[in-house]
């Protein structure tokens, strides 16, 4: 497929809302004739047929499994629930589609194991969603760490607030409540930025953990209904890197009226600071400071200026038009820049090793 257009067909896509619209759809429009987006299947052929009009897509499928059979789609993204990406995924690798899958890629370790293998059987490109490891922000701390900015680093502190998870939400949400989706505060908003600490800092050599719940119930405000909640929203966890430092995490559920985001690097020569409005590095702005050496005061550091030129404003936007941009290249070009399924998979062995430590306490 040498310099072509590729052709997008959206598993999951509402034309005003939701995060395919306010985030993929940005990315993609970003990066002109490299991508066009063609058609899409929903919940029902009615629900496309919105969608597909009001985007001016000329495919609207009353299935998933239409889709994936088209010859008019060469890349399916799928951007619905975590319990429904096994099957569509599935579907549309065993029909020699690229896929681009939002994170979390399986409901749990072994669906992310098989269909990793499932991917590489195919010989196609396979993408997942973990797009903090494409800010730029986060690319100009790796370059930061690797040139020695902080020295030997000695330790890191990561604490994040998760939005959701606390006492009250309500019923579009409340399926984040219950440990069988797969889809909480560990697997979403922590295991987004663990994914970025890693690329920044190496791999994590052992990791000691401990759920808390401060809430058993929920209440689900417009439903005006208390359900039950089976996830944590304390999650603390303490271990060391492979390069030797120290890393303690705490991630609680709900907003404070504090710092959000908070993640410290400190090293020989100099310390790091990353701060944001929100727990989920993948989808706010990062501001980054620091200071080594005679400095007494944090400085920003921020990437150059002209690496944000032509990409959207919104962060999470332009986080994954860059995984976009890289998927077309491997595309083109046979290589792996983008995050793989084979990345996801490490990303969910941490996560499954986080929640079996917590799980003996």
């Amino acid at each position: 497929m040498a310099n072509q257009t590729i052709r997008v067909g959206f598993i999951g896509l509402n034309p005003d809302s939701h995060w395919a619209a306010t985030a993929h759809l940005p990315a993609l429009q970003s990066l002109g004739n490299k991508y066009s987006v063609v058609a899409v299947a929903n919940s029902s052929l009615e629900s496309s047929e919105r969608t597909a009009k009001a985007l001016n897509l000329p495919y609207a499928f009353a299935s998933a499994e239409e889709l994936v059979k088209s010859d008019e789609v060469d890349l399916v993204v799928v951007t619905v629930k975590v319990p429904y990406h096994f099957e569509l995924v599935s579907a549309a690798l065993n029909a020699g589609k690229h896929v681009y899958c939002e994170w979390p890629l399986g409901n749990g370790l072994q669906e992310a194991r098989l269909l990793t293998a499932l991917a590489e059987s195919k010989g196609v490109v396979a993408v997942s969603g973990t797009q903090a490891r494409t800010a730029l922000e986060i690319e100009h701390l790796s370059k930061l760490i690797a040139d020695g900015y902080v020295g030997k680093v000695l330790s890191s502190t990561l604490i994040g607030s998760g939005g959701n998870w606390s006492g009250e939400t309500i019923e579009e949400y409340y399926y984040l409540f219950e440990e069988k989706n797969g889809a909480n505060m560990q697997t979403i908003p922590l295991a987004h930025t663990l994914a970025a600490v890693k690329d920044v800092l190496g791999g994590f050599a052992q990791l000691n953990a401990q759920f808390v719940s401060n809430f058993s119930t929920v209440k689900v405000s417009d439903a005006n209904e208390t359900r039950e909640k089976s996830v944590p929203d304390q999650i603390m966890v303490q271990g060391q890197l492979e390069s030797g430092a120290a890393i303690s995490i705490h991630y609680r559920g709900g907003v404070s009226r504090g710092t959000n985001l908070l993640w410290e690097i400190n090293g020989t020569e100099g310390d790091i600071q990353v701060t944001a409005d929100l727990g989920h590095a993948q989808m706010v702005q990062l501001t980054v400071k620091g200071a080594n050496g005679d400095a007494k005061q944090l400085e920003p550091l921020i990437p150059e200026q002209s690496l944000y030129e032509g990409l959207p404003k919104f962060a999470a936007a332009r986080n994954i038009a860059v995984i976009y941009d890289r998927l077309y290249n491997d595309i083109q070009n046979g290589t792996a820049t983008a995050p793989t399924f084979a990345d996801a998979v490490r990303l969910h062995e941490i996560i499954d090793a986080i929640e079996k430590s917590a799980a003996n306490k």
